[in-house]
């Protein structure tokens, strides 16, 4: 697909108006967490991201959280948050190159590998620039074994480096989300550091899985305010404004795409194309003057001269996203506003219009900060998922261990979410079916 004016996209980034809704985000509490792990040599360097859910056919409730956790690879859970499996990350090829670090996680049902219904999960491998598959066992979740396993391509090319050299400077695969159209089985991929998406399309490679690019897509990284100044966002030197959290409405084939310190972007995904992208909403800093502090590496904003062209939903970073569906069309994008603790809530339909935020507070385990990754599932998932869950990233574990920073993941029942809000959000476990959804 070739390069769209910039122009158009920056009028696209400020005719748009949004429905208001509660000022302050109302409160839920986890019912689930998932052991802390820890960034540092003990701990394996395992620093946890972004969680995904496979849905058991058989039994709901038996069904299993798999979640990245960066250098440590991925660990397998159950529903009540015990850890069923841990995968490594891959070793560095060479003494010289980078190890595997995993990213973003997603699961695609039914992909047709070695002539077998294979339900797989797709990971974005940041360190070596790929995207891995596991395929899933449903037997081995039964039988409470492992039920994992690597089924990658061994000729899998790096996703966006020319070659192994260029895999080094580590501008590579970061976010990623899946999603199925009939028969065929796609991932979107974006950049680190840089502005790219990329629509890639799984093959079977003798009985593993391969991919192959369908389309790329570069979001602006300069946009024209309504003053008619151009303003970047803020960012180390080098660096453009990356996307990190993504998510597929699975029926209306839809992306929905955070570029961190920007907004949420709704992109159609039409015969394997991406479409022009619509910024639904601004994160609060957009359009703030900023310089860079050199001594601290870190920019600064500088929030006195804010000129007020940014949105009232979302503090930078924009963060998880993940879609709630629910019937003809209705439910909800979620989206995990990372500077203030928070998850935005839209409508699916339409022009995504604002509903209201909440937060994940303290109860009878520990709340929700700096959420990073997340995902939503409708249908019940046992007795203590009847309605649903969410699962989300928690970036400050606690207790903490001494000095060491933990970090974790929390299930939401979805009816507790729901019925925090003023008026109670939709809870449909019947008219989507993850398992059956093109």
């Amino acid at each position: 697909m070739s390069a769209f004016a910039l122009s158009a996209l920056t009028a696209l980034a400020t005719a748009f108006s949004l429905t208001t809704g509660p000022v302050a985000p109302v409160t839920v509490t986890a019912s689930v967490e998932t052991p802390a792990v820890y960034d540092d040599e003990t701990g394996g360097n395992a620093d946890a991201d972004d969680p995904a859910v496979w849905v058991d056919p058989r039994n709901p409730g038996r069904s299993i959280v798999v979640g990245t956790l960066k250098e440590a690879g991925l660990d397998v859970y159950g529903l009540d948050g015990r850890r069923l499996q841990h995968i490594a990350a891959p070793q560095a090829p060479r003494e010289d190159a980078k190890p595997g670090r995993f990213n973003n996680v997603d699961i695609v049902y039914g992909f047709e590998l070695g002539g077998r219904k294979t339900d797989l999960a797709l990971v974005s491998d940041r360190g070596r620039d790929r995207v891995r598959a596991y395929a899933i066992d449903p037997a081995a979740v039964a039988a409470g074994r492992p039920p994992l396993k690597d089924v990658t391509a061994f000729d899998a090319p790096p996703v966006f480096a020319a070659d192994e050299t260029e895999v080094e400077e580590q501008r590579t695969s970061y976010g990623l989300t899946a999603f199925s159209d009939d028969d065929d089985a796609y991932v979107v991929v974006s950049q680190r550091e840089e502005t790219r998406l990329r629509l890639l399309q799984l093959e079977d490679r003798g009985g593993r899985v391969g991919y192959r690019t369908e389309d790329t897509l570069a979001l602006p990284d300069t946009f024209t305010l309504p003053d008619g100044k151009k303003w970047t966002p803020c960012a180390d030197p080098g660096e453009h404004p990356q996307v990190e959290g993504m998510a597929v409405d699975l029926e209306e084939h839809v992306l929905y795409a955070a570029q961190e310190r920007v907004g949420l972007w709704r992109i159609d995904l039409d015969d394997e194309e991406f479409e022009d992208p619509k910024l639904v909403d601004r994160v609060r800093e957009y359009g703030t003057p900023w310089t860079y502090d050199g001594a601290e590496e870190e920019c600064v904003l500088d929030t006195a001269h804010d000129p007020g062209f940014g949105g009232e939903h979302l503090s930078a970073d924009a963060e998880g996203i993940t879609v709630y569906h629910a019937a003809d069309g209705t439910g909800y994008v979620l989206a995990s506003s990372q500077g203030d603790n928070a998850f935005a809530v839209y409508e699916r339909e339409d022009d995504n219009a604002y509903v209201g935020s909440f937060r994940i507070g303290d109860g009878a385990v520990d709340g929700v900060q700096h959420s990073d990754g997340s995902t939503v599932v409708n249908v019940p998932l046992g007795r203590n998922f009847p309605k649903g869950m969410l699962i989300t990233h928690d970036g400050e574990a606690t207790p903490t261990d001494g000095d060491r920073a933990g970090t974790g993941f929390k299930f939401v029942r979805w009816d507790a979410v729901a019925g925090a809000f003023p008026e109670p959000l939709s809870i449909d476990t019947a008219s989507f079916d993850p398992r059956d959804a093109n």
